[in-house]
């Protein structure tokens, strides 16, 4: 008998989800995103519980993404049924950031990509030992979506523009220090917490006589050369002043950003530049809107084939370079759509 992908369970005060792919990192199906969405809708409604937390099964991953090798398929068919997940993730998305109760996640391992969108926009976030965090979509052709747009956006200084162009890694002690993450607690302590949330009156008690504090981690260390490196008002300054400057870490940062997707860097230094003065759902409609016109492009399916499919790890991107890439093209990604994403009835139209 197969396994189900995410299961709920009612314990005490609490209703946990629980995501059960572990041999795929938790990768999230569209069948995932309407079971969670589904019981959240009526977890809100049930007096009997009074916060939820969302979980994880595998010591490796709490969620390493969306499946998008099972997008690519028909996403490369134009068909309509790649804007459907996307749209119904979004909702979902929009729902834990909007839920009237507290939403725990207990975040342990790799959370990337749509691993994201089901845990950091809750109440409380709770990093484990294990924690890594990272949007790396502009390494297959894509942007960082899921609401990041309005985290990153919202990180101490540069730090949210770094990561999102790059796609670098943040462990939890930065987790906790940028704001991604409400607090720490070591890996270990996760079932007892877990047992504690069930019963306890208040959640940011029982929370607190958990955390713990991990101490200064290497990305707090490197705010100030962050800072200076990208603060240019422009993606080709960016990386004209990386590639000219002597500091190793700057170095580093410049080859990296040569493996991405030019398309992919310039929607991204767009959407994060102008994020802070967006509202969460504006910054999710305008991600909508950009994710929409990505099979109209040939990035994310080439992405995808040289990450995951053929695993050879040299993408052949078009346009190749940053300086065919004009502002029209990028304009065009962020146009409004005959159908735009509607964040209306998100509860009453889950439980539909």
């Amino acid at each position: 008998m197969t396994a189900p992908e995410v299961t709920f369970e009612r314990e005490g005060r609490a209703g946990f989800i629980t995501l059960n792919r572990p041999e795929t990192l938790n990768a999230l199906t569209l069948g995932m995103i309407r079971h969670i969405h589904r019981m959240l809708a009526r977890w809100a409604d049930d007096p009997a519980v009074a916060r939820v937390a969302i979980r994880a099964n595998g010591t490796r991953a709490f969620c390493a993404g969306g499946d998008v090798r099972a997008l690519h398929g028909p996403g490369l068919a134009r068909s309509p049924e790649f804007a459907e997940f996307y749209r119904e993730e979004y909702r979902l998305n929009t729902f834990i950031k909007r839920y009237p109760k507290p939403f725990v996640a207990l975040v342990d391992g790799l959370v990337m990509g749509g691993g994201v969108g089901v845990s950091l926009h809750g109440s409380h976030r709770v990093a484990g030992d294990r924690m890594v965090f990272a949007m790396p979509e502009t390494g297959i052709g894509l942007f960082p979506d899921v609401g990041t747009t309005h985290l990153l956006s919202r990180l101490p200084g540069e730090i949210g523009l770094y990561l999102g162009l790059t796609g670098a890694r943040v462990e939890a002690r930065d987790a906790l220090w940028s704001g991604i993450a409400t607090h720490f607690v070591p890996s270990r302590k996760f079932p007892a917490l877990a047992a504690a949330l069930a019963s306890a009156d208040d959640v940011d008690r029982c929370l607190g006589d958990f955390a713990e504090d991990p101490g200064p981690g290497p990305l707090s260390q490197r705010r100030a050369t962050i800072d200076r490196l990208f603060a240019s008002p422009t993606l080709r300054d960016l990386l004209s002043g990386l590639a000219r400057d002597s500091d190793g870490f700057a170095t580093v940062a410049h080859a990296e950003l040569q493996t991405k997707s030019p398309t992919s860097l310039a929607i991204t230094f767009h959407q994060l530049k102008n994020g802070r003065a967006l509202s969460f759902e504006e910054a999710i409609a305008q991600e909508f809107r950009i994710v929409c016109r990505i099979p109209l492009g040939q990035d994310f399916f080439e992405g995808i084939r040289a990450i995951v499919i053929d695993k050879d790890k040299a993408p052949r991107w078009q346009p190749a370079t940053l300086e065919e890439v004009s502002p029209e093209m990028i304009d065009r990604y962020f146009a409004p759509l005959a159908a735009e994403l509607d964040l209306d009835n998100l509860a009453s139209a889950a439980a539909g």
